[in-house]
C-alpha cells in the first residue's frame, strides 16, 4: 500500500470517529422548545413539558413552571435545532466513502492526465462524492430545522385536539394523565 493511501484511510477513519461519536453521549429527555402567542400578543418562549387535556404545562427561561390554558393561545412555533452540521458531516463521509469505494475498484487507469493508480483513484473518487455529499447534505440540513407552526386560534376542536396529540409526541412527558 502506497503512503497516499495510507494517509487517506487514516485521515478518514478518524474523521469518521468524530463525526459518529457526537450522538453517543447520554443526555436527559428535553421538550421541544416553544415560542407561544397568546391572544393578548403575549409572548411566551419555554420547553414543553407535557400536554394536558386543556393546557400546556411549561417551563419557562427563569425556571418555573408555567401553565397555559389551550383557549388563549394563537400560535404555537416549535423552534426545531438546526441539523445543518449533522447532516453535512454525515453526507460528506457517506459520499467519500462510496466515492473511495467506487475509484478504487478501478484499479489503475490511464487518460490524458496520466496513470493513475487504484489509490490515487480512490483519492479523487473521495474529494468528488464528498463535494456532492456536502452539496446534498447542506441543503438537507436547511430544509429539516425549520420551525414548525401550529395555528390553534380559528380551528375546530378536532384539529385542535390532532394538534395536541401531535405535540405531545414532542413534551418532555408524553403520558401525562
Amino acid at each position: 500500500m502506497n503512503p497516499k493511501g495510507k494517509k487517506f484511510i487514516a485521515l478518514f477513519l478518524v474523521f469518521s470517529l468524530i463525526m459518529l461519536s457526537v450522538n453517543l453521549y447520554a443526555k436527559e429527555r428535553r421538550g421541544a422548545k416553544l415560542i407561544i402567542t397568546k391572544k393578548d400578543g403575549q409572548l411566551i418562549e419555554s420547553e414543553l413539558i407535557t400536554v394536558k387535556t386543556n393546557s400546556l404545562l411549561l417551563l419557562n427561561t427563569e425556571g418555573k413552571d408555567v401553565s397555559i390554558d389551550i383557549e388563549d393561545i394563537e400560535v404555537i412555533r416549535i423552534v426545531k435545532k438546526s441539523k445543518f452540521l449533522q447532516s453535512l458531516g454525515m453526507n460528506v463521509i457517506i459520499g467519500a466513502g462510496i466515492g473511495a469505494i467506487i475509484g478504487f475498484a478501478q484499479g489503475e487507469t490511464s487518460g490524458i492526465w496520466g496513470t493513475f493508480t487504484a489509490w490515487d483513484n480512490a483519492l479523487i473518487g473521495a474529494v468528488i462524492f464528498g463535494f456532492l455529499g456536502l452539496l446534498v447534505g447542506g441543503i438537507a440540513g436547511l430544509t429539516s430545522g425549520k420551525d414548525e407552526i401550529i395555528q390553534i386560534e380559528g380551528k375546530s376542536d378536532k384539529k385542535i385536539r390532532d394538534a395536541l396529540k401531535k405535540l405531545r409526541k414532542k413534551a418532555r412527558i408524553r403520558d401525562y394523565k
